[in-house]
């Protein structure tokens, strides 16, 4: 998603930044509250039992939809940024997302059994879809071009998303497990209406900023087109929906679409990019360049999105959460990824920073963040070793497969993004950065399956193995890290 750069909006009042940069900080504040106060509990209540107030769904399906949850939300962005650049612009597309995102937490908020479930899932897909990738454009929009506050304007932005994702189990996670699962889901409603009422208020310090599409529909074909996109997504919303609640498809089967879906897409994407007669050789040599990053981003997030699943269920079912006398909610794990990032972020950019040109390159960036969550599902093990097979995980034995996950997630998500933009041929320029993020999707739809074969009790297997294998692929990755960056043809 694209938003036109403007600098008409109040360019003072924010820690002397545009003053419309507090109303995007709160924006996503909320909004990352909801969903990461929500993805705390969801899979806890999935397979808690009807007597503890939850869905008795088997573990195994329950950790799957989780995972193909976030693998839908990353599908829909692609469509999320399309509409804003071609219907509504991005100030709308962020509110009315906002809107359904908050029907959708009001869903899983009401004790409806699966079909609200159903139904709360579908809502918040659509809604992030919409928000997710056109937020983070606002904040560009605030700046001009050359305005040297820009690179600090997203750093207090993305301290935003991780503060709200660092509050959100504290609070939502609580209420959930200690009062009540759907206490803990309104909590989430609760956040993003509030996040909803200061977007409202403080929208007027936007300015023109994504205001309207940067590349309108022709008039003549917007009535044709959209109502035949209109008309395709309600079909097959409803028609799976339908299937998955009647039973006809299942949970199960559900799942198992979405995991296909997501492993199709990219192939169709290069595909169709491959073989096109407008690039250049160079242009489709980088192209290629490009895939196995695409296929190290995506195995990272097939295991480092398992911290709503797996890890949740290991820091429930299999870890001493009692400290200092007080036994902690098991969902406060999943606060661990945001603090460690506002720690280690500063860190980091620093130590780039002084190693300057000497820094690794793109490509071992990659291996980096490959190997550092695959050392993490290793630290399992280690920690399961420490306290014995009759023994429980130590809290801070296990807080640290969160903070090692962290370390790789630096090393190769912010220079994901940067690479689609530097590898993408000019004639796919929008349509690669919603490639990248196709990426998250396929390693989630891909993860659903694979954690269908863990369990508490061969926890050790599990680890061991995906772990051993993802470090392998950091290896081989490495050893082609010279020709890959030979295809990039001089791009860092």
């Amino acid at each position: 998603m694209s938003s036109p750069t403007v600098a008409d909006a109040p360019q003072k009042g924010f820690f002397g930044h545009p003053r419309g940069l507090s109303t995007l900080f709160f924006t996503e504040m909320w909004e990352r509250f909801s969903y990461y106060g929500m993805r705390a509990i969801l899979a806890y209540y999935l397979y808690a039992a009807v007597a503890d107030g939850g869905l008795g769904i088997p573990e195994s399906t329950a950790l799957s939809v989780v995972g193909i949850y976030g693998a839908s939300v990353y599908m829909t962005g692609v469509v999320g940024g399309w509409l804003a650049d071609r219907v509504m612009g991005a100030q709308s597309a962020v509110f009315y997302g906002g809107v359904i995102i908050m029907l959708g937490h009001i869903c899983l908020a009401i004790p409806g059994g699966v079909a609200t479930v159903v139904l709360g899932l579908v809502l918040l897909v659509i809604g992030t879809g919409l928000l997710k990738p056109n937020v983070s454009g606002l904040v560009g929009g605030l700046y001009s071009d050359d305005d040297v506050r820009r690179d600090a304007g997203f750093s207090i932005y993305y301290m935003g998303i991780n503060l709200g994702g660092f509050l959100a189990p504290l609070v939502a996670g609580t209420l959930g497990e200690r009062v009540g699962w759907h206490w803990g889901f309104g909590a989430a409603a609760v956040g993003m209406a509030i996040g909803l009422i200061q977007y409202s208020l403080g929208r007027k310090n936007l300015g023109s900023a994504g205001a309207k599409p940067v590349n309108p529909l022709p008039a003549e074909h917007k009535g044709r087109v959209l109502g035949r996109a209109i008309g395709i997504a309600v079909a097959f919303v409803v028609v799976l929906g339908g299937l998955s609640v009647s039973g006809v498809l299942g949970l199960d089967g559900l799942v198992n679409v979405v995991s296909i879906i997501s492993a199709v897409l990219p192939i169709v994407y290069f595909a169709v990019m491959l073989s096109s007669k407008q690039i250049t050789k160079v242009e489709r040599e980088r192209l290629i360049a490009y895939i196995p990053l695409f296929l190290a981003t995506a195995l990272f997030f097939l295991l480092f999105e398992q911290q709503p699943n797996t890890l949740a269920n290991l820091a429930e079912a299999d870890t001493d959460l009692h400290v200092f006398g007080f036994e902690i909610p098991a969902s406060w794990f999943q606060s661990i990824n945001s603090l460690a990032i506002i720690i280690l972020a500063p860190v980091l950019a620093a130590l780039w920073m002084k190693l300057g040109d000497r820094q690794p390159t793109t490509p071992q960036k990659f291996v980096g963040g490959v190997f550092f969550v695959g050392v993490a599902f290793l630290w399992v093990v280690l920690s399961k070793v420490v306290v014995g097979d009759d023994g429980k995980h130590l809290p801070l034995m296990l807080a640290l497969v969160f903070v090692i996950m962290t370390v790789g997630e630096l090393l190769l998500s912010p220079v994901g993004l940067s690479a689609s933009t530097k590898l993408a041929p000019k004639v796919f320029a929008s349509q690669t950065m919603g490639l990248y993020f196709l990426a998250p999707a396929m390693g989630q739809g891909l993860g659903a399956q694979v954690v269908k074969l863990y369990s508490v009790d061969n926890q050790q297997i599990y680890f061991g193995i995906v772990g051993l294998a993802t470090i392998g692929c950091a290896a081989l990755l490495l050893v082609f890290s010279k020709s890959i960056k030979r295809y990039m043809h001089g791009v860092l």
